[in-house]
């Protein structure tokens, strides 16, 4: 079987390389990612899990955007160290895929509300200037481009960042398909992902290489892609339904310097840890989800949690604070700022009154409990909710698979699967 080297760029700790890694068709040569915490999770995760004994060396912890250090290394760095670089860790190998995508912030509806200039002055909009260098670089076969639903909508300088998109991939060579909105917007749930999670995903073909590059695009997006969605959507309970109950105690308590307000977990499963809650926050989950397992249903409008947060704490909010996840229906969306609160990921279970653990944001993004999340709390909540949920990324991989093969864009001649883009 051919394996496809790849590089990963802005890995985090791994969801989209962990995915490929799974389907066992992938070499992974390199990652490159800036912050810390989650490199060091990749690197844990690589060594441990999938047994690459040098992966300290393939993990590149830099700052993309000095692309050219980052091709011929950089030394005496007073906050990245020194590195080779990405050329001397390839070598000669020749580079068939790179994945990634770049930080979402600044794409995403809620940051942009958020900010009082829409986020149009945000670096992290013209972060896929860093991403195509890499590809002009090493001209991979194909890349995937990760992002979120916002990155459609989004105009950085008045100017739509799909436009700016499309025109640097063209003018390096490569062809995506001509609506992204209609085409490679992916509802994850479709996917068994238990969690709402809609993501922009381009998949773009290097022209040269392929005879039909516009018919590949559509039949990835319609026929092969869609091959991997499941009959079932997955939901949370099939999520984190078995994981052991964390219960509130009837007094605090310190454990190695930390506060606690919930049993531990007996079973010692990685992660699954319960954060601390005051007995104000306590009584409010306890509240709402009640209310929901008894079918009251008095706190589900967003102007009762509303007002229900301001008669809780005195303070007003132009959006509710609250959520509970549902048993039967996919979570909302696990997102970074997780790790700032988890008022709005309220675990369903009213004997617990809690938000949800490390170890249950992880179970929804569809890691595995072998993968063991090594850093703060925090920087764990962030690092998993700024991930692609590894399961959706070995589906991916898989139907790139096809796509890379050789004659496939013949052989969608020879079975009649010829298609026009709309």
């Amino acid at each position: 079987m051919t394996k496809y080297n790849v590089i990963d760029l802005f890995a985090g700790c791994g969801g989209l390389s962990d995915g490929f890694k799974k389907t066992g068709m992938y070499n992974l040569l390199a990652a490159v990612e800036w912050e810390k915490a989650p490199a060091t999770n990749l690197i844990n995760r690589l060594e441990t899990k999938w047994g690459i004994a040098d992966a300290r060396a393939r993990v590149l912890v830099f700052d993309i955007q000095r692309t050219n250090e980052l091709f011929s290394g950089w030394s005496d760095d007073k906050i990245y160290g020194s590195n080779q670089g990405l050329d001397k860790l390839i070598g000669d190998k020749k580079v068939d895929l790179i994945i990634g995508g770049p930080p979402c912030q600044a794409y995403s509806l809620a940051g942009r509300i958020r900010d009082e200039n829409g986020m149009k002055d945000d670096y992290r909009n013209y972060l896929f200037e860093s991403f195509i260098k890499v590809v002009k670089k090493y001209r991979p076969k194909a890349f995937v481009f990760e992002n979120v639903q916002g990155m459609l909508s989004a105009k950085p300088g008045g100017i739509p960042v799909t436009k700016l998109i499309r025109k640097e991939f063209e003018e390096a060579g490569y062809i995506i398909v001509n609506d992204l909105k209609e085409h490679a917007l992916i509802d994850f749930t479709e996917f068994g992902i238990p969690q709402k999670r809609n993501r922009v995903i381009i998949l773009a073909l290097r022209k040269s290489l392929f005879k039909y590059p516009e018919k590949v695009l559509f039949d990835f997006y319609h026929r092969v892609l869609p091959m991997y969605k499941e009959d079932k959507k997955s939901t949370v309970k099939d999520a984190i339904g078995d994981l052991p109950p964390l219960l509130p105690v009837d007094e605090e308590y310190k454990q190695n310097g930390r506060k606690y307000s919930h049993t531990p977990c007996e079973f010692k499963i990685p992660n699954h840890e319960p954060r601390y809650h005051s007995q104000r926050d306590i009584g409010i989950f306890k509240l709402l989800t009640e209310d929901i397992e008894q079918r009251t249903f008095n706190y589900i409008s967003t102007e009762a949690l509303k007002r229900l947060y301001t008669e809780k704490t005195g303070k007003t909010s132009n959006v509710h604070k609250y959520y509970v996840l549902r048993w039967n229906e996919q979570s909302n969306t696990i997102p970074a700022h997780l790790y700032k609160d988890g008022l709005r990921h309220i675990h369903p279970d009213s004997r617990q009154a809690r938000s949800i653990t490390v170890r249950e944001a992880a179970r929804l993004q569809t890691f595995d409990d072998d993968y063991e999340f090594i850093s703060s709390t925090s920087d764990n909540y962030k690092m998993i909710g700024n991930a692609v949920p590894p399961k959706f990324s070995e589906k991916l991989a898989l139907a790139i698979y096809k796509v890379l093969a050789n004659g496939y864009d013949e052989y969608l001649l020879e079975v009649g699967k010829t298609y026009s883009e709309k």
